[in-house]
């Protein structure tokens, strides 16, 4: 938890000057990645372990295929008739390969796509912040996954502390960048009533917020860990319901009105 690491590989093409991503997977027509239908390019490697990740297959960098940003707009070109929403990328987590994805966004705001990061933010740094704000200038929405709004629980969760996640939260605020919050609820961890509360009160100081989404935990991915031979950490944990999810979100944002009222 405490080990520095640095998660920004850069692949180039033979003439050194095309920035080469490793990408994961692409998904057309995607509708909860943002506003509208969207074009979803997930990219690889994380440094979190959360235990419900859907995508343990995404937690290794150098896997899948190499592709650069003018071969993926290629393909988004093929369907932008169905892809009018623009460009998501996910992860993993975008930010371990952030100069690809500012060359990617910089690339696609130039030919007018709109862009969306969904990120966690966990490697967000005050003391350096050139790359991100370089990103952000191409960023049209950030997602911010918020995982648990305690830092120990949080730890318990992830494996990392949630303070840079926090902090880049504050600072997406400070810049006044439009962001999604996005919260998985999960029975136990974090759907109580206090973590909820808490939530909310931080959300509350941040003044960017477009949107809540509130996402029901669930167990889909247990097929993928076994064909990849890993144990599901969360075996015994059942999905959330849809009524525990809206009451969740109830929570959030009543606690969110109050405390703007005060």
């Amino acid at each position: 938890m405490g080990e520095k690491r640095s998660f920004s590989p850069i692949y180039k093409h033979s003439d050194m000057t095309e920035i080469y991503g490793n990408i994961h997977s692409i998904e057309t027509c995607g509708t909860v990645d943002g506003p509208g239908i969207r074009f979803v390019v997930f990219t690889q490697g994380c440094p979190m372990r959360c235990l419900y990740c859907h995508n343990p297959d995404t937690w290794g960098i150098d896997i899948n295929k190499k592709l650069s940003a003018d071969e993926i707009l290629i393909q988004y070109d093929g369907v932008k008739e169905f892809c009018k929403g623009g460009i998501t990328v996910t992860g993993g987590e975008p930010l371990v390969q952030i100069d690809f994805v500012t060359e990617l966004f910089k690339k696609a705001q130039d030919k007018g796509i709109h862009t969306a990061l969904d990120t966690s933010g966990i490697l967000f740094r005050r003391d350096d912040t050139a790359k991100i704000e370089t990103l952000l200038k191409y960023t049209g929405l950030v997602m911010l996954d918020i995982k648990h709004i305690d830092d120990e629980e949080h730890k318990k969760l992830t494996g990392h502390s949630n303070k840079n996640i926090l902090e880049f939260a504050k600072y997406l605020s400070e810049k006044n960048i439009p962001t999604w919050i996005r919260h998985v609820v999960v029975p136990e961890i974090n759907n109580k009533e206090m973590f909820l509360v808490e939530l909310g009160e931080f959300l509350s100081t941040l003044h960017n917020i477009k949107a809540l989404d509130v996402i029901p935990y669930h167990n889909m991915a247990i097929p993928k860990y076994k064909a990849l031979g890993l144990e599901y950490p969360l075996m015994e944990t059942p999905p959330l319901s849809k009524e525990d999810a809206i009451q969740a979100r109830n929570i959030i944002i009543n606690t969110i009105k109050k405390e703007r009222e005060i």
